[in-house]
């Protein structure tokens, strides 16, 4: 099973995108086996703690997240025999919380009904700490681990595989980053002139403006500048709104089918942005974040 983690499909947008604008195509991450490209970092945590010695055998796993991480890092737990901690909050998808439960993780709820605020992530981390003390638990850290990097480079190449060129711009929503840097540092192996648009929440514009705030687009903007990410990692930062972001992932499944939650939808809100602007005889990349099942009994695609 845990095989079945990567090789995803690549898509190219025929509606959301107009025939006068560049090609934008899809990396559909909904088809890793939690629906989230989270279980490629999971899977490198896990087994990048275990070649190092720093993971024992039998060992409590624990991290902070929204539940995309989690849900991963229950999957993978549950097929390698860790047991699993989570610390995450009202403020995600109620579907994420099961998902981590159903795979048999213990998980722990800090209460935000505001959404997710500034102070939401650190909290979050400062109790994973605690229960890491508390049971001599190994902590993934997902904000400061390397080993996920290396995993979202395998992404990268599938994108080189897949396409019979290099894109010339990629454009991602950034949480803790490893994904947007993993993926950027590998396809400017193949593109030294890669365009890199780093995308981040309207209300809550750390990366642009230092500056933090509530918003609900999960999966990123957690108010403060992510530790892997580099200065040089980025040509451009983009702002979308919580308004932006739902609505395009609304229009994207409506028109081509991609079935995603809010960070998709800022991605793709960006990528035809960038579409626009580059014209045709250009590629952009973005990817789906996860399946937009996860977000079935919110707002999202309420009425």
């Amino acid at each position: 099973m845990l095989g079945a983690i990567g090789k995803t499909p690549i898509v190219r947008l025929n509606r959301l995108v107009g025939q006068d604008a560049a090609e934008v195509w899809v990396k559909l991450e909904s088809c890793n086996p939690t629906g989230s490209y989270k279980d490629r970092m999971a899977l490198a945590m896990v087994e990048g703690a275990e070649r190092s010695g720093r993971l024992s055998p039998g060992q409590t796993i624990v991290e902070y997240t929204g539940g995309s991480t989690g849900s991963s890092l229950a999957y993978v737990c549950a097929l390698k025999g860790y047991p699993l901690r989570i610390v995450s909050s009202d403020a995600f998808a109620q579907e994420k919380t099961r998902t981590m439960e159903a795979f048999g993780a213990e998980v722990e709820l800090i209460h935000s009904p505001e959404g997710i605020t500034p102070d939401l992530i650190p909290r979050m981390m400062e109790r994973a700490a605690e229960i890491v003390d508390e049971i001599g638990g190994y902590a993934t850290d997902q904000f400061n681990n390397m080993d996920m990097v290396e995993g979202y480079r395998g992404l990268a190449r599938e994108i080189l595989e897949q396409l019979d060129g290099p894109p010339d711009a990629f454009c991602g929503y950034v949480g803790t980053a490893g994904c947007f840097v993993g993926v950027t540092r590998e396809l400017r192996t193949a593109a030294p002139d890669l365009h890199r648009v780093a995308i981040e929440p309207a209300e809550s514009p750390a990366l642009s403006k230092g500056e933090s705030g509530t918003h609900h687009i999960e999966g990123g903007g957690a108010g403060f500048w992510p530790p892997l990410l580099e200065q040089d990692d980025m040509d451009e930062i983009v702002a979308v709104s919580d308004a932006e972001a739902f609505a395009t992932a609304r229009e994207a499944a409506r028109t081509d089918g991609i079935f995603s939650g809010p960070s998709t939808g800022a991605n793709l809100f960006v990528a035809r942005r960038l579409a626009e602007r580059l014209g045709p005889g250009k590629r952009v990349v973005t990817t789906q974040v996860d399946s937009g099942l996860k977000y079935l009994a919110g707002t999202l695609y309420a009425g």
